[in-house]
């Protein structure tokens, strides 16, 4: 077998590519549209806030031919639909989707809530992290299906055990796990579905829940005791910043790449599948 030596190779991965990218404008979404113009795509990035698109342009000048903004509500399949379109009518088609949109509960359990405030909770949290991937993707299949495409959504480890959320969280991104099994069925053969389950992350800007008066507050502590419990509860003890997810999406997002992967999940959450093994290992050293 011959290995690749060109260290280009894969930044070229999505050369000729159209993604539109939903949640642009902070976190994993904001690292996810710089790796893809890097790697070579066009990209349409969407945000609500038109402040941080015009940050976004600013600061991508040598890829402003590559780049295209649309401001608006990711709940909103108005505005889902007219982003697809401007795909298509900026860079001639759309063949990739990613989706990043989150809202979080700040670990929550089902105690934590009353009748009232569960179900008004529960209709923003799942309304943010898993009804605007549905339309998402539902905007995007015209488009998608005239060749074939890829989508990437974004989960969470919280989408496989329950920690990294709370109550409403978890069940939020069980539903989202749920939704790359189903899609990559009924897509394919068409257009691949795949996810990304980052684990804990510093650096990012998920917010809380308007309907628990939490919508100013944030998932955004880059130094200090977030960053060094994040270290000590995966065995590679690290915590992860927005870039180090970039490369999952770039891979699952790439043609050339990873034509033959559909309904697949990259953890990219510090070893957190293996941790209970790992700290049962150390406490049989430690009794021997």
């Amino acid at each position: 077998m011959t290995v690749p030596t060109d260290p280009n190779c894969f930044l070229k991965a999505l050369d000729g590519q159209v993604a539109l990218i939903v949640g642009a404008t902070s976190g994993i979404g904001r690292a996810v549209v710089d790796a893809f113009l890097r790697c070579g795509a066009h990209v349409v990035a969407f945000g609500r806030s038109e402040e941080k698109l015009r940050e976004l342009v600013a600061s991508s000048q040598s890829f402003a031919r590559a780049l295209a903004t649309y401001a608006g509500d990711a709940t909103d399949h108005h505005d889902l639909d007219r982003a697809a379109t401007l795909a298509v009518d900026r860079f001639g088609k759309l063949d990739t989707l990613v989706c990043t949109v989150g809202a979080f509960d700040y670990y929550r359990t089902i105690l934590d809530y009353d009748t009232e405030t569960l179900s008004s909770a529960f209709e923003e949290l799942f309304r943010i992290n898993v009804l605007s991937y549905i339309l998402a993707v539902r905007a995007s299949l015209p488009y998608l299906l005239r060749q074939p495409s890829s989508i990437v959504l974004t989960l969470s480890t919280a989408s496989f055990y329950p920690e990294g959320g709370g109550v409403l969280y978890g069940a939020s991104k069980f539903a989202t796990r749920g939704l790359v099994t189903h899609l990559a069925y009924e897509l394919a053969p068409r257009v691949r579905v795949n996810g990304v389950a980052p684990g804990g992350t510093i650096g990012t800007n998920l917010r809380g829940l308007a309907s628990l008066r939490e919508q100013d507050k944030r998932v955004d502590d880059a130094t200090g005791d977030r960053a060094q419990r994040i270290q000590r509860s995966v065995p590679l003890q690290v915590a992860a910043t927005p870039d180090d997810h970039t490369a999952a999406f770039v891979y699952l997002a790439s043609h050339r790449l990873s034509r033959v992967v559909t309904g697949t999940i990259i953890n990219s959450d510090g070893g957190r599948g293996v941790a209970g093994t790992v700290r049962v290992a150390h406490l049989v050293e430690e009794i021997s």
